[in-house]
């Protein structure tokens, strides 16, 4: 059977995803203004210098705050069928991934704390594919939840194994650091070791 076309995703991911990008692009934009200000007040035989590399660095950061995550909003969408996953991602550099089910390896959820703060989830699908791993993220955290087990229950079909639903989910853990849990796809080897992945 031949591989899923590309095509654009059907579903947005969570609104709330636009306030932690926001999140996330300020607490990256505002070290160097922020420091850049307090020498600009504190020194003034330097406010000459100080003052153009405040207004240079201030901009990009406002614009990057101000235009990012509501263009990655528009841009992030994903979609799982029966017969593959569909994601979209980036913003300025955009990219577009399908994975036949029949190639998921595994599909962790990964939680760090800023995500956690507007509950939040992304979901990583493991495919056997030099591309690497697709990552939904800006999920609602339940969302996720469900997501990764109806990948469970799909990819046991696809397997041809429909009794595994379920099977391979690791327990959940209480919000810390950051969680995951891990479903086995077709291409696990039997018995092997519980993994589990984590984000910052």
């Amino acid at each position: 059977m031949s591989d899923p076309a590309l095509r654009p995703p059907r579903h947005r991911v969570e609104r709330r995803a636009i306030g932690w990008w926001t999140l996330q692009a300020t607490l990256w934009a505002l070290p160097l203004p922020l420091t850049l200000g307090v020498l600009h007040l504190c020194i003034p035989p330097a406010r000459p210098v100080f003052g153009p590399l405040l207004l240079a660095a201030a901009v990009p950061g406002a614009l990057l705050v101000a235009v990012m995550p509501r263009w990655r909003y528009a841009v992030h969408r994903w979609e799982v069928t029966e017969e593959a996953v569909y994601a979209a991602s980036g913003w300025l550099w955009q990219q577009w991934r399908v994975v036949p089910l029949a190639r998921v390896q595994t599909v962790d959820t990964l939680r760090g704390p800023l995500q956690q703060l507007f509950g939040l989830s992304g979901v990583t699908v493991t495919s056997a594919s030099s591309a690497g791993a697709v990552r939904i993220k800006g999920l609602d955290r339940v969302a996720a939840g469900e997501l990764v087990t109806a990948l469970t229950r799909l990819t046991g079909e696809a397997d041809g194994a429909p009794g595994t639903d379920g099977a391979g989910v690791a327990d959940r853990h209480p919000a810390g650091e950051g969680s995951g849990h891990r479903a086995r796809g077709p291409h696990d080897a039997e018995g092997a070791p519980h993994r589990e992945r984590g984000t910052a």
